[in-house]
């Protein structure tokens, strides 16, 4: 979601600006143009992805330690959105953006259901079976990613997939709980 310029306000869908405020939404606009087919002649489909939870690694693969500990806690403030999605849902929205002839164009991979960092948080404590209240200070996360990774980590943003969701793309995991549940079983 680096595409989208980090906001605790705004909201974000596929038909957004964005791709020219720092080095990861030029690395974006960079990645999508190099991927342009000339012409009209060949169906193209982008799919921006949010954080990607599954089994055995990724994001959740060093989230999991320190909560597990019962030393997880929200990133900075934790009001910042977390753009997400299942591993099974990225892997469906790619397979429907293949099958299904109308769709074309960018389609947001996140989860129709939004979350705050805190919340987040929050609902992988309570999958766990474990507190989360010990918050990840926002220069420990300068410091460990540097400034650039840290403003993604740090201010988020409110991502939905309207499109994705208009084509008939049908999510297995919606709601986070369930989600979260189903990669730590």
């Amino acid at each position: 979601m680096a595409y989208y310029q980090p906001s605790l306000t705004a909201e974000y869908d596929e038909d957004s600006p964005g791709g020219d405020f720092d080095f990861f939404s030029n690395l974006v606009t960079k990645w999508e143009a190099a991927a342009r087919l000339p012409g009209d002649s060949t169906r193209q489909v982008v799919v921006r992805s949010g954080v990607v939870l599954g089994h055995g690694g990724g994001a959740i693969g060093h989230m999991l330690l320190p909560f597990r500990l019962g030393l997880g806690g929200p990133i900075g403030s934790g009001q910042q959105f977390f753009p997400w999605i299942h591993i099974r849902d990225l892997a469906g929205i790619l397979t429907h953006a293949l099958e299904a002839s109308h769709v074309h164009g960018v389609l947001n991979g996140v989860a129709p259901s939004s979350a705050t960092n805190a919340e987040f948080a929050q609902t992988l404590s309570a999958a766990l079976g474990r507190p989360a209240f010990i918050p990840l200070p926002s220069t420990v996360v300068q410091g460990v990613f540097g400034r650039e990774r840290a403003i993604m980590l740090l201010e988020g943003q409110k991502v939905t997939p309207r499109r994705t969701l208009a084509t008939g793309y049908q999510y297995s995991f919606p709601e986070l709980g369930a989600a979260l549940k189903e990669v730590i079983a």
